[in-house]
């Protein structure tokens, strides 16, 4: 019997299971969110806590003893930086374990766990469809304003309309004036044909 044992073996030996945690509290820090099962979450949970609550103060013993468990440099210098200002204020409860559930394969239960003060991300919002009573409640200003914009649209519609059967107006007056031209050469040639046979007479 496990009387008395915490924690879970992950099915690894000690130097595996460590390896394993810190592999994923390295990662945690570095993305601000991993999804693994969710019994590799809880520990890593339980591991990474008492990491972050130590680089809260920031002294020479802190780093070594967090760099014995973290050893990304850059990752350090975020974890010291960034991520201790960000959970100054906060009293443990830095992390989030969320399920996701079962995964195809196996069907392990699958978690994300993330750091609580980087979830801001904000949905964006989606366009919110006016109603009939939304409009009628709408101040005078806007509809006044919502009419003028609507007059300009149809201004414009029909100087498009307008400009568009003028272009077919001069098309159709150019072709008429073709079309004359024509006949006053075919009378200036038949002209030119009588003359010369009255001569020949």
């Amino acid at each position: 019997m496990r009387h008395r044992l915490k924690g879970r073996k992950l099915g690894r030996t000690a130097s595996h299971k460590k390896a394993t945690l810190r592999a994923l509290a390295t990662q945690l820090l570095k993305y601000k969110k991993i999804r693994t099962t969710h019994a590799k979450a809880k520990e890593t949970q339980r591991f990474v806590e008492p990491l972050i609550t130590r680089a809260k103060s920031d002294t020479i013993a802190n780093r070594r003893y967090i760099y014995r468990f973290i050893k990304d440099s850059d990752v350090l210098s975020e974890l010291f930086g960034d991520v201790a200002e960000k959970v100054r204020e906060r009293n443990g409860g830095y992390t989030r374990v969320v399920k996701l559930g079962a995964r195809v394969g196996d069907a392990a239960d699958m978690s994300i766990i993330e750091l609580v003060d980087y979830n801001e991300v904000a949905k964006p919002k989606k366009a919110k469809k006016e109603t009939a009573k939304e409009t009628a409640e709408e101040p005078k200003a806007k509809k006044a304003s919502r009419k003028k914009k609507e007059e300009v649209k149809d201004a414009e519609v029909i100087e498009e309309v307008k400009t568009k059967e003028e272009a077919a107006t001069v098309d159709g007056a150019e072709a008429a004036e073709e079309v004359k031209e024509e006949p006053e050469v075919k009378a200036e040639s038949s002209d030119a044909g009588k003359e010369e046979e009255e001569e020949k007479k």
